[in-house]
C-alpha cells in the first residue's frame, strides 16, 4: 500500500463521516447542515483522487518495468548476434589463411 492510497483512504473515511453527519443534522433539524456536507464532499473527492492516482501510478510502473525488460531482451539478442557474426568472420579468416 503506497502513500497515495493510504492518504486517499484516510480522506475518504472522514468524508463519508461528515456526509453522514450532515444528513443526520438535516434529518433531525438541528441547524445548518451544509458545512458538514460540503466538507464531507471535499474530503471524499480528494480521497478519491488520491486513490485513483495511486492506481494510475501502479499501472504506469508496471508498464515501465515491462518496457525495460523488453529493451533488455532486445539488447541481449543484439549482443548475441554480434558475437555470432564475429565468430563467423574469424572462422572465414582462418579458412582463408589456411588456403
Amino acid at each position: 500500500m503506497n502513500k497515495y492510497l493510504k492518504r486517499g483512504l484516510l480522506l475518504i473515511v472522514p468524508g463519508i463521516g461528515f456526509n453522514i453527519l450532515g444528513y443526520a443534522i438535516k434529518q433531525n433539524e438541528w441547524g445548518p447542515y451544509g458545512w458538514a456536507m460540503i466538507l464531507g464532499t471535499i474530503l471524499f473527492g480528494a480521497g478519491f483522487l488520491f486513490v485513483f492516482y495511486s492506481l494510475v501510478r501502479k499501472v504506469e510502473y508496471k508498464g515501465l518495468v515491462e518496457e525495460r525488460a523488453a529493451e533488455a531482451e532486445k539488447k541481449e539478442q543484439r549482443k548475441a548476434e554480434r558475437k555470432a557474426l564475429r565468430r563467423n568472420r574469424e572462422r572465414k579468416l582462418q579458412v582463408n589463411n589456411m588456403t
